[in-house]
């Protein structure tokens, strides 16, 4: 991985590897990671932004998995590294698949064009599959794009102590409010064994500070012939681990 030389130049030259992760996360900078990386030739080896992307375990440099840790942004231009687990695992869906008939009344020709996770979630949506899932024909499309959170803190890893985020810059695939509660979509348009919590904790803390109503949280795949739907639940709303697989269905969409 080329980012491994880049992480272990920084772990040398900030003396990372004396830090006692049991007690405390590491918080480090980009201007850190700038300069420590200046002399590396590849963009993959000096880019902030790509060093610091680690979306899947597998995404991490060797120093990383090898110290059981992971990276969060914690607000613009500081990063907190932590021990601990910082991945959901992506279940593969046993049960079996769902024939959904859509609630269209006419095929849509425009949906099949490209390989986009936005169209296939947006696909779902229009033969009211999100809605279906969710038992909810009031859900209306509300929320799309990047966005800054605002500040709260949460405990994750193994430390008690909170970590305090603000700032940070999040990507909602798509969010949709009815009647009773917000519904927001992380959507992938390839098989994902795990995915960095991240990626559905920052947009939950984020879009319940703007609503009284309940926020749920589904992840969503095409799978070759299948729109797959795993949902999930934070038992605790400031831990950042207590996420949970509350139920998954496979579907084959019949126009």
């Amino acid at each position: 991985m080329a980012s491994d030389n880049s992480w272990r130049k920084i772990f040398k030259d900030y003396k990372i590897h004396k830090h006692n992760f049991s007690n405390s996360p590491l918080v480090i900078t980009n201007k850190q990671i700038k300069k420590s990386c200046q002399n590396f030739t590849r963009t993959t080896e000096k880019e902030v932004r790509i060093l610091c992307k680690q979306d899947s375990r597998e995404d991490r440099p060797e120093i990383f998995q090898e110290n059981n840790l992971f990276i969060l942004p914690i607000k613009n231009g500081f990063y907190a590294i932590i021990e601990g687990e910082g991945y959901i695992d992506i279940p593969e869906i046993k049960t079996e698949t769902v024939v959904y008939q859509s609630k269209l009344s006419f095929s849509l020709d425009t949906s099949k064009v490209g390989d986009s996770e936005m169209q296939h979630l947006d696909y779902a949506y229009a033969s009211s599959l999100i809605r279906s899932f969710m038992q909810d024909d009031t859900l209306v499309l509300t929320i799309r794009g990047r966005k800054y959170t605002p500040e709260f803190s949460f405990r994750a890893g193994k430390y008690k102590h909170l970590i305090e985020t603000k700032s940070v810059q999040t990507e909602v695939d798509a969010g949709y409010e009815g009647e009773s509660k917000v519904l927001l979509v992380e959507a992938k348009n390839c098989s994902t064994a795990n995915v960095i919590i991240r990626q559905i904790y920052y947009p939950f803390r984020q879009w319940q500070r703007y609503t009284n109503k309940p926020v749920e949280l589904i992840f969503f795949e095409k799978r070759e012939e299948n729109y797959c739907i795993w949902r999930f639940v934070f038992d605790t709303i400031t831990d950042y681990n207590s996420i949970r697989l509350v139920d998954s269905v496979r579907y084959k969409i019949s126009d």
